[in-house]
Formats: C-alpha cells, sequence, structure tokens
C-alpha cells in the first residue's frame, strides 16, 4: 500500500502533544508534500521513500527556527517514527490515515 495520502498525526513534543496533518506523495524513491499544524504549512524537502520506510526534512520558522529531521515507517493504515527536533533532541509521533 502507497504511503500517498493525507494523514492525522501527532507528534510528542517537549511542549506537549503537537496534532497535524501530513499529506504526502510517493512517487518512486521521491516523497514530496506538507505538513499543517500550528505553527502554519510547512513543505516537506529532502523526501525519500524505501518500501514502508519513509524519511524527509521540514523547516519551522515559529517559534523559532528549526529542521525537523523525519523518519518513518508505514503499516497500512498507521504511520510512526521519530522526529529530530534540532537541538532539542528527538520526539515521537503516531498517526492514522485520514
Amino acid at each position: 500500500m502507497s504511503a500517498s495520502g493525507k494523514w492525522n498525526v501527532t507528534m510528542n513534543t517537549p511542549m506537549g502533544a503537537q496534532q497535524g496533518v501530513l499529506d504526502i506523495e510517493v512517487d518512486g524513491s521521491h516523497l514530496t508534500g506538507t505538513m499543517t499544524g500550528a505553527q502554519g504549512a510547512l513543505q516537506l524537502s529532502d523526501g525519500k521513500a524505501d518500501g514502508n520506510a519513509l524519511s524527509w526534512k521540514a523547516a519551522m520558522t515559529q517559534p523559532m527556527p528549526m529542521t525537523l529531521e523525519f523518519q518513518a515507517a508505514v503499516d497500512g493504515d498507521a504511520i510512526s517514527g521519530t522526529v529530530k527536533l534540532g537541538a532539542f533532541g528527538n520526539a515521537t509521533f503516531s498517526g492514522s490515515r485520514a
């Protein structure tokens, strides 16, 4: 099953749980899309797909500039993984197909 589509996700950050929507498109090994949440819409960059394994980055500017680095796995209608929060360490996230 392709990872393309909309995903409702929750990131467990040091600032508490952050809700968002991932809208991703996978074309072969290339992943593109957006992530929308409390900080607005962020474009995904450096996206890669290898079977059920996904990775991408998102540059946020609010509340402070930071590049988020995601590693994820898709299992049917579920997605989960980790996100590197710049100097703030790592957080986990999970979600389901919208």
